[in-house]
């Protein structure tokens, strides 16, 4: 049956290899478009629309690093395979650093490429800017959202952490006439302060120190498009003054720069802190929060949308189903009232890894109560039972093998910390590569 998605666009200089590309991807069941350099797929990109670029990294008129920045200054979140041959490995993994989702090493077999294009397209139909809800008050919300995508009014989206707001943002951006340029995420409070300025607004080749080359920052990038300004309220005082007159004036100045560059973006800021109370106790600037503020709203916990959780956790375990290529049937009632019985402090988010959790261990594609019980007994010290002990490590091994070894991640999505894994793995002799 051929897929849903519009097409996937194969970038490389090497005719057979991209005609071998071409026929493969075509037997997935996608459609193909196939460019033999980066400017002209640059070209094709804006016509065809793709749902995912696959490209090599060696090629004439353009390198891949910098055919892969100018593809984010045209979609932010465009996924991207790159190929590469053990030469260019070093940029591959440069390329990563770019956002790109994965890459495949010469020579590959189809069932690689198969198994990395369809984890790549799940993991991005996943992220659906679909606000899934039966809850009256976010019925509402969407609609106001809805209404005020039509403008550039500057949104100001509260709540507590996992409430959905990066989502709604993306719905927003989605609905606006803004839709066919770039959504650029920025979370301010991973990024240092003094870092955060030059990603923000770039900077000049020898603004600094290592500064070998000009940065487009990301305002820029979003040029014509949607900046969403991810958790505003760690941002530092002195970048608060200089968001401001970016608000104002709309212009930015770059680190280094000789004069303000102009820029036609929509800004869109989300917080989980009370900013009136950081106002009053001098952490935010009262000027700043008014700029922002022209369209604030403020999601509901997911405890206050409980007939939400039912309709959620069915999407999530046909999303997770589909990753881990499980079936999935139904929740048994005993397991429904288990999750509207919990409080949810992480709201959506934890409530994403509690069923992605329930997924891994599931049977027969019936999720029961039984399945959530696990990660609890994780995170007690008594000894548990040889049957517990075994459904505990085998949750591990698939988590980790799920993250491709990545025990940050997958501790993250256990709920525990890396050291409870790595000690689980010691107690049992067992080991899993670190990617």
């Amino acid at each position: 049956m051929q897929n849903t998605m519009k097409s996937i666009l194969v970038v490389d200089d090497d005719q057979p290899l991209r005609t071998a590309l071409k026929e493969a991807v075509t037997r997935m069941g996608y459609e193909v478009q196939v460019s033999e350099n980066p400017v002209e797929a640059l070209k094709k990109m804006e016509q065809t629309d793709p749902s995912m670029i696959i490209t090599d990294m060696k090629m004439p008129r353009m390198d891949g690093l910098t055919f892969i920045r100018e593809i984010r200054k045209k979609s932010g979140d465009m996924p991207i395979l790159v190929i590469t041959g053990f030469a260019t490995v070093e940029n591959a993994v440069g390329a990563m650093k770019e956002g790109v989702c994965d890459y495949l090493m010469k020579p590959f077999s189809f069932q690689d490429l198969t198994k990395t294009v369809q984890a790549i397209l799940s993991r991005r139909s996943g992220r659906s800017h679909d606000v899934i809800t039966k809850n009256i008050n976010m019925k509402n919300i969407l609609q106001l959202a809805g209404s005020v995508a039509a403008s550039d009014i500057t949104v100001l989206l509260l709540g507590e952490s996992g409430t959905g707001k990066e989502l709604l943002a993306r719905y927003v951006h989605k609905a606006s006439r803004r839709c066919k340029k770039p959504l650029i995420a920025v979370n301010c409070a991973a990024i240092p302060d003094n870092l955060l300025e030059s990603e923000l607004f770039g900077y000049e080749k020898g603004a600094f120190t290592g500064a070998v080359e000009k940065k487009i920052g990301k305002f820029e990038m979003a040029q014509g498009g949607t900046i969403l300004l991810d958790e505003i309220g760690e941002m530092s005082s002195t970048l608060q003054a200089k968001l401001l007159r970016v608000l104002q004036e709309r212009e930015i100045d770059r680190v280094g720069g000789k004069e303000p560059v102009p820029v036609d973006v929509r800004v869109i800021a989300t917080t989980n802190r009370d900013l009136e109370k950081e106002m009053s106790e001098g952490r935010f600037r009262e000027d700043l929060f008014y700029r922002l503020s022209v369209f604030p709203v403020e999601l509901p916990p997911l405890r206050e949308r409980t007939e939400d959780i039912k309709v959620l956790s069915e999407h999530f375990a046909r999303k997770f189903s589909g990753d881990l290529k499980k079936t999935f049937s139904c929740f048994t009632d005993e397991a429904l009232d288990f999750l509207r019985s919990r409080t949810w402090r992480g709201n959506i988010r934890e409530l994403e890894n509690s069923i992605h959790r329930a997924v891994l261990i599931s049977k027969n594609g019936i999720i029961d109560k039984d399945d959530f019980m696990l990660q609890q007994r994780m995170t007690q010290s008594p000894a548990y039972a040889g049957s517990i002990r075994d459904m505990e490590m085998d949750l591990i091994m698939k988590t980790l093998e799920d993250t491709k070894g990545n025990k940050t991640q997958a501790a993250k999505l256990l709920g525990v910390s890396v050291r409870t894994i790595r000690n689980k793995l010691n107690a049992q002799g067992k080991n899993f590569p670190t990617a």
